[in-house]
């Protein structure tokens, strides 16, 4: 069988309300956009990645829950979507920077294709998308 049949092509990881838990994600992510063949994108992946991540554990997290992160690979291998699901209200949005924060999804904007908010219950994920360089 061909290795590249092998491998899965949606991967999750639930993250408990834990700051180490972003440098985790960014580990799982690593590990799915190489096994899938996305390297020329990995930078720009991560750094989404570890916006939507911590966006939620600090903003869309409340005490004694999660996160989740989800990873898929679409059209034949050449798109890659993000998707970070909590539980918390709110609509994230772009917002001009403060201080030290609020620059999270002006960079997701500045390096992802395509991203969004859609609604679950309870809450909202944040999704973002990349195509094959």
């Amino acid at each position: 069988m061909n290795e590249t049949m092998q491998l899965s092509l949606l991967r999750e990881r639930f993250c408990r309300r834990e700051r180490r838990s972003v440098s985790a994600v960014r580990e799982f992510t690593r590990e799915a956009v190489t096994d899938w063949g996305f390297g020329a994108r990995l930078d720009d992946v991560l750094v989404c990645v570890s916006e939507l991540a911590t966006n939620a554990l600090l903003h869309g997290v409340p005490p004694g829950r999660g996160y989740l992160v989800r990873l898929r690979l679409e059209a034949g291998g050449c798109a890659l979507s993000v998707e970070v699901h909590d539980s918390g209200g709110g609509v994230p949005a772009k917002r001009l920077p403060d201080g030290e924060s609020g620059r999270g999804l002006l960079l997701v904007d500045a390096l992802a294709d395509r991203w969004g908010v859609g609604e679950r219950d309870p809450g909202k994920f944040v999704w973002c998308a990349f195509t094959k360089a």
